[in-house]
């Protein structure tokens, strides 16, 4: 699957509905493998507790050090390039907000209709109609959802009717999907898990970005600190924390947290991570071709 010739259908439909589907987005030998690695800690794993994760499912995050395939799902070339449209204008980089595995158990209720941008404050204070997106999350089954057995359901359009608290239960679609989909949702969309009806239980994996400069739910640094994080590629490492963002932000001894992946040094002191407009501002106020008026203005503009 080419991304460039499906990003921007996916993009529009995202956009408009609030979620897309796309189809076979990976091999099922991919999902079959990560179900099989996760099958151990599914068996291990407590049931939650709290009224919102809801006390008859099972939850985990840390994929990528659970599974050797997480890392296909969290960078899946398609996902990302999407994920970037969307996130990309707001941000120096995007993020990985967490990977979780989630299990409901026969006979669980529904979830609590909510959008997954209300647990920052900021989700708030920011003017729907400007469009400015937090998170996207991926709901990848491992197991097949259907609307018996607790498939997330989906509010068409509710990403752009933020206003509105309570929307009519009978607008909701139910996102059913077979292993190797993959469902993908703004943190704008309400939606929920299902109720699992049947006897079997409903396994899924979920992944989700955010803007890098958003605290993210899983924190990456001890999800993966720097001994597991230098066993990962590169760009995975990325995602999962070791970059700075732009301007100075995430940085450790102020430099970029990138440092913990290579071989220890005892080097220390600041170096900037700035945009290369504060650099040029930066350089034009020490020239003198800047008026202080002008300098507070632009700096003010980000």
């Amino acid at each position: 699957m080419a991304p460039t010739s499906h990003t921007s259908a996916y993009a529009a439909q995202i956009e408009r509905d609030g979620y897309c589907i796309i189809e076979d987005a990976l091999a099922p030998t991919v999902i079959e493998g990560l179900s099989a690695d996760l099958e151990p800690q599914f068996a291990r794993a407590g049931l939650s507790q709290g009224a919102f994760s809801g006390n008859d499912t099972r939850r985990f995050g840390r994929l990528l050090r659970r599974s050797p395939l997480a890392g296909a799902l969290v960078e899946h070339e398609l996902i990302l390039e999407i994920v970037n449209g969307i996130l990309g204008p707001w941000c120096d980089h995007v993020t990985l907000n967490l990977t979780q595995g989630i299990e409901l158990v026969p006979g669980s209720l529904a979830q609590v209709p909510h959008r997954d941008q209300d647990m920052w404050p900021c989700s708030q204070l920011i003017p729907a109609e400007r469009g400015v997106e937090l998170l996207v999350n991926v709901m990848w089954p491992l197991t097949a959802f259907t609307a018996d057995n607790g498939a997330t359901q989906i509010w068409p359009g509710s990403n752009r009717r933020q206003a509105e608290l309570l929307i009519d239960p009978a607008e909701a679609v139910t996102a059913q999907m077979m292993p190797g989909s993959a469902l993908m949702f703004l943190g704008s969309t309400l939606h929920a898990g299902g109720a699992n009806r049947t006897r079997l239980p409903r396994r899924g994996v979920i992944v989700s970005y955010c803007l890098g400069w958003l605290k993210p739910y899983e924190l990456p640094w001890l999800a993966y600190p720097p001994e597991v994080a230098r066993t990962f590629p590169p760009s995975l490492a990325r995602l999962a924390g070791y970059r700075v963002h732009r301007p100075n932000l995430g940085v450790y001894e102020g430099r970029c947290p990138s440092l913990l992946l290579c071989e220890e040094s005892d080097e220390i002191g600041a170096v900037d991570a700035l945009l290369p407009h504060q650099e040029d501002l930066i350089a034009a106020w020490r020239s003198g071709t800047v008026s202080a008026a002008d300098f507070q203005a632009a700096a003010g503009a980000g």
